[in-house]
């Protein structure tokens, strides 16, 4: 019985070494689809924190130039488009009934660990809300925010990643902190920004 245990350890070690067992992005493992990596996000991310709904390079056949991203609010995913007819695939939280939109804008600021302000919208509905939250592990706008043009909407990380893949939000678009800052570090000030409602 020991010696098959350790025979397991050993395959299991062997494979972690392996850049196979990378490239299939195995949970729990440094860097890839909702494991941990400390070069990203250090020791504010959630150790052990799994995506809901893995990012996925995919075929992507479009009219959109590389580099523009693409929200589809029903299917619940986020895609930045590549080149050659790929595009990466991000599972998303969106906006509940009532608070979903579509339109077209650009991405007008960026941020690391944003503070949160709720709008005054917010705080009509939600009078128990702080009126202002340092940025940080517990801030609901997570590890980054793009945010949308002049509207009050971002492009944010989430210290939920439960929510990930379903309709919570008052019109932002939720990604767990590994993808959020993904895509972070994928486009600019300026990149174009389809909400496909």
């Amino acid at each position: 019985m020991i010696r098959a245990f350790a025979l397991l350890v050993a395959a299991v070690a062997l494979l972690a070494g392996s850049g196979h067992a990378r490239a299939q992005g195995f949970p729990g493992f440094p860097g890839f689809q909702g494991g941990f990596d400390m070069r990203e996000g250090g020791p504010n991310f959630s150790i052990g924190a799994s995506n809901p709904i893995p990012r996925q390079t995919v075929r992507f056949e479009s009219q959109y130039r590389p580099g523009t991203i693409l929200i589809d609010t029903a299917e619940r995913r986020l895609y930045l488009v590549l080149q050659n007819g790929v595009a990466l695939r991000y599972g998303i939280g969106v906006g509940r009934d009532g608070f979903r939109w579509g339109g077209v804008h650009r991405i007008s600021a960026k941020k690391e660990w944003p503070a949160w302000t709720p709008p005054s919208q917010m705080l009509a509905r939600r009078p128990d809300l702080p009126r202002y939250m340092p940025g940080g592990i517990d801030n609901p706008l997570g590890a980054r925010a793009m945010y949308l043009g002049s509207t009050l909407y971002r492009i944010h990380g989430s210290n939920e990643p439960e929510t990930i893949g379903q309709a919570v939000s008052s019109g932002c678009f939720r990604m767990t902190n590994d993808d959020v800052t993904d895509l972070y570090s994928r486009v600019a000030v300026g990149t174009t920004v389809v909400v496909k409602n």
